[in-house]
């Protein structure tokens, strides 16, 4: 027994003999939690994560903050209905935001096309807070119809409200559908596990953002990862340690022994999950925007936390009620069970008579449903992903549709230098390039600051707008000019290098570190790289998913979204990240239970029919469990939040109902003793360094399945 064991072991031991206290403690811990975390979503960034801090459109910016004092985008936008083309509520509109703290360089911009409306825009100073200043913008024009509210600044403060918004709207429905299903599932007083596990799990992560958020701010959009991840891997592990136990209990009767086992055998395997959950998150850090590093310290941060709230509140739960978590069934219910797990044996062993035709069928199928995912086209975060009702997002659509190309600048330059006559040749030199719709002059900022602002059709980050920022980059390399080009279309195509850069960096770490865990748990190479094929091929699935969906714009209606003819790259890696580590987490629970049972000297695919058996029932019902509360995502208002939720969801399903069932034991069939095949000096380090599953002299011996004739429903709280 290493070293780690002996301490879990006394851990538990621990927990196990004060259980009121130990469970003291634990609601002590969650007030806490509550009190000081619980306050996070109003700590939050809302701006702009979507930019790497050192891109070149963000230095720009700096360049321009510096010279000038003041933030060179339009931080805030007034729509203002103009009735007959008179200009007084214009006049009014521009006097009630200049007066505002923060604002300044406030000026009409312009009328509509048919006359109905007119602009009134306003710079934010370098010094303010975009958020507050937006604030205070929507205060001081509260119940002025006539006015409508958008730009930068305030669509920033729109989407944190509404992201809150969503959250509340989540929590609503998928927490009545999830506590009603762990009733079914867990049954009778096991169904407080899960929502015990779950409490503590979300408060304590948000305990933990709310520390790290000191030392580095996080998005606003790590909440919904939060909450949705937090209750899935609650209830995945409540309820694969509270099954374990319910053996147990068969076995040894209540007491120590049984808990101890339970944890030395599930409780590892929780830890081997929660840590490949962890991993694969966190190789979103990697990338340099803040909102994937915030997904990824998120993600990582609420495995860690559903992992220890497991190990600590399950032997306490454990340890109170003892007996009374078996569950209470009749002959007939307790022989559904039994035909459950025959079920899933008998399955398994029907897979496993034509392994290579039943994985081959199976791979094919699911490159098929990925196959769209290769044709994605990426499209930036602007207005469209807001719900239509929002004034930001009415102000975005009325620029597109009622207002000229003259009505926004896409695309700026910063320059620097003290030559004004070379300023003025680049900014001529720019003016000529294809795409550019009007001349261009360069505005002195001052501190041998210039700049140079190019009007284009189109949409501001759109095709044209991306063409002339390639240009102007392109111009000033060839002319020696220090020139830095800011504007949407500038921070997308900056966005897109980071992540070309960066990806196959986290691609690598991603892998490695997914297949070390697995080493680590099992011992062998073989079945780390099949497990990370697989998951590759569930992580195309459910890219082809939303890439068939948002890209091809079908189901608006049923999903409220506004299609843009593409999807957004980084919550499409947030996806891919999400749906890896949860299928690696099933595949741990699955391979656990494999792992044991060849241990006790079962044969290569009995041990693979033993785990599936055992596990079948277990493995759907969690991703039943977590489908809902991650895919409590797509009733998100914003669409790129919508994806990851029916990415997850339906990559969590893919993975429990056709990789577990069909790809899994066909593989382990055809490798057979090779699929535990390691060099032999590999395997001396593992002897050394891994960890076993448990203790050989508490560990159950695992007994094959017998076959039941019986036809009953499946019961999943096996």
């Amino acid at each position: 027994m290493t070293e780690k064991t002996s301490l879990l072991s006394r851990f538990t031991r621990l927990l196990h003999a004060a259980p009121r206290r130990s469970l003291l403690a634990v609601l002590l811990f969650v007030a806490l939690a509550g009190v000081v975390g619980g306050p996070v979503a109003g700590a939050l960034d809302t701006g702009d994560g979507f930019t790497p801090p050192d891109a070149e459109s963000t230095r720009a910016v700096e360049v321009v903050e510096k010279a000038t004092g003041i933030d060179p985008s339009t931080g805030v936008v007034l729509l203002v209905e103009t009735p007959g083309g008179s200009q007084d509520a214009v006049t009014a509109a521009a006097a009630t935001l200049a007066g505002i703290e923060g604002m300044t360089q406030v000026e009409p911009a312009g009328a509509a096309d048919d006359g109905s409306s007119a602009l009134v825009v306003g710079s934010i100073t370098a010094e303010a807070v975009d958020e507050e200043v937006a604030h205070d913008v929507v205060e001081a024009f509260d119940g002025n119809e006539a006015v409508t509210l958008g730009g930068e600044a305030v669509m920033g403060l729109q989407l944190g409200e509404q992201t809150e918004e969503d959250l509340a709207r989540a929590e609503l429905l998928a927490l009545p559908i999830l506590v009603l299903l762990s009733i079914l599932i867990f049954g009778g007083r096991g169904a407080v596990l899960p929502l015990l596990i779950g409490i503590t799990t979300v408060l304590g992560t948000f305990l933990v953002l709310m520390g790290v958020n000191q030392l580095y701010g996080l998005s606003i959009f790590a909440l919904n990862l939060v909450i949705g991840l937090g209750l899935g891997l609650a209830i995945d592990y409540a309820l694969f340690l509270l099954n374990r136990y319910r053996e147990e209990l068969v076995t040894q009767g209540p007491g120590a022994g049984a808990v101890l086992t339970t944890m030395q055998t599930a409780g590892r395997t929780v830890v081997y999950s929660a840590a490949t959950v962890a991993v694969a998150l966190a190789t979103l850090a990697v990338f340099p925007m803040s909102f994937l590093r915030s997904m990824g310290i998120a993600g990582a941060a609420v495995a860690a936390v559903a992992a220890v709230a497991s190990l600590v509140v399950a032997p306490i739960m454990f340890g109170l009620w003892g007996a009374k978590l078996a569950r209470r069934k009749s002959a007939k219910s307790a022989e559904s069970e039994a035909a459950a797990e025959g079920r899933w044996y008998r399955f398994s062993h029907s897979v496993m008579r034509r392994p290579g035709a039943v994985a081959a069928a199976t791979a094919l199928v699911m490159l098929v449903l990925a196959a769209p995912a290769l044709r994605a086209n990426w499209t930036p975060v602007d207005a469209s992903i807001l719900p239509e009702d929002l004034s930001s997002r009415v102000v975005a659509d009325t620029l597109d549709e009622k207002y000229g190309s003259d009505s926004n600048t896409a695309v700026a330059v910063a320059l620097r230098s003290d030559d004004a006559a070379s300023m003025s040749s680049f900014a001529t030199e720019a003016s000529a390039l294809p795409g550019v719709s009007a001349p261009a002059e360069a505005v002195d900022l001052g501190q041998n600051t210039w700049q140079v602002n190019l009007l284009v059709e189109g949409s501001s980050a759109g095709d044209e707008a991306r063409q002339v920022v390639e240009e102007v980059r392109d111009l000033a390399d060839v002319s020696g000019v220090d020139a830095l080009v800011t504007g949407p279309a500038a921070a997308f195509l900056d966005q897109q290098q980071a992540i070309a850069d960066t990806l196959p960096v986290a691609v690598t770490a991603l892998v490695l570190l997914t297949m070390l865990v697995l080493w680590l748990m099992t011992g062998s190479v073989v079945l780390p790289v099949k497990a990370v094929i697989m998951n590759f091929l569930t992580v195309g699935v459910s890219l082809g998913v939303i890439t068939f969906i948002y890209q091809d714009g079908r189901l608006t209606d049923l999903l409220g979204y506004t299609p843009n003819g593409g999807v957004e790259p980084t919550n499409f890696l947030v996806a891919a990240a999400m749906v890896f580590a949860l299928s690696t987490d099933y595949g741990v629970f699955l391979l656990g239970r494999i792992k044991e049972a060849r241990e006790s000297g079962l044969p290569e695919r009995e041990a693979v029919a033993i785990g599936l058996g055992r596990t079948g029932s277990i493995v759907t019902a969690a991703a039943i469990l977590l489908a809902v509360a991650i895919g409590a995502f797509s009733t998100s208002e914003i669409s790129f939040m919508q994806q990851i939720g029916i990415a997850t969801a339906v990559g969590v399903l893919v993975d429990a109902f056709i990789v577990r069932s069909l790809l899994v034991p066909s593989l382990m069939a055809m490798m057979g003793k090779w699929n535990w095949w390691s060099p032999m000096w590999l395997r001396k380090v593992h002897d050394k360094v891994g960890l076993s599953e448990g203790r050989p002299e508490l560990a159950t011996p695992v007994a094959p399945v017998a076959p039941v004739a019986a036809d009953e429903p499946v019961d999943a709280g096996r």
